[in-house]
């Protein structure tokens, strides 16, 4: 019994999740926003990505939700560099939620976005049962977390719609072996892309940025 209504509560609260992430979609649909959900471990490179990517859209209007069990390192980081950006704390969740991007979304100027990337919290688990509402997500790996990154954690990789290989410049360093990401990558998303990158270097940047179609703008 005790099962039971854990497997109900479980479909309950994803369903509602659903429900909301439904809501955020068409909010950013009615504001002409393009939203990206940014997933990765911790020290993937997440931040620093955005943060590249910001580089190459200037004279974009450009918003940033950061996600974080605590602290506002990393929205502080985006509003250093003039990105609007809010802080969320999730305390002891693992994940952003709908919940929390529908109430985020209530403080940022949306008529005045055309982007907004939600930097979700560090984690390769858990915020694949949570759909945001964003056009896409983007996960982020780093080299420096190893070559076998991508089996142990399929699902999130194969819901993607693009992955990118961060810190590609410290792979002979850390000794690990890129074909095998790259075989990896295949197997578990055959129709994903996988970009190769050194974000702080800005290595790979453009390629992404032209494969989400930032230099367009979507007015």
């Amino acid at each position: 019994m005790h099962k039971i209504c854990d497997v109900s509560m479980e479909k309950n609260i994803l369903e509602e999740n659903q429900r909301i992430a439904h809501l955020n979609e068409h909010a950013f649909k009615d504001h002409n926003i393009r939203a990206f959900n940014v997933l990765g471990a911790i020290g993937s490179g997440k931040t620093t990505l955005i943060e590249s990517l910001y580089k190459e859209m200037k004279d974009k209007n450009v918003g940033a939700i950061a996600g974080d069990l605590t602290g506002e390192d990393d929205h502080l980081r985006f509003e250093s560099h003039g990105i609007r950006s809010l802080s969320i704390n999730t305390g002891k969740d693992c994940h952003l939620d709908a919940h929390l991007i529908n109430h985020a979304i209530e403080d940022l100027p949306l008529k005045e976005l055309d982007y907004l990337f939600i930097e979700n919290v560090g984690n390769l688990i858990c915020p694949v049962d949570f759909p945001l509402g964003t056009e896409s997500e983007i996960v982020v790996i780093s080299v420096t977390e190893g070559d076998d990154m991508i089996r142990k954690h399929p699902l999130i990789f194969s819901l993607a719609d693009i992955t990118v290989l961060n810190k590609v410049d410290l792979a002979e360093v850390m000794e690990v072996d890129l074909d095998i990401i790259r075989d990896d990558y295949k197997k578990v998303n055959p129709n994903g892309t996988l970009i190769e990158a050194d974000a702080r270097k800005g290595k790979g940047i453009d390629k992404l940025a032209e494969l989400l179609e930032l230099y367009s703008l979507p007015r």
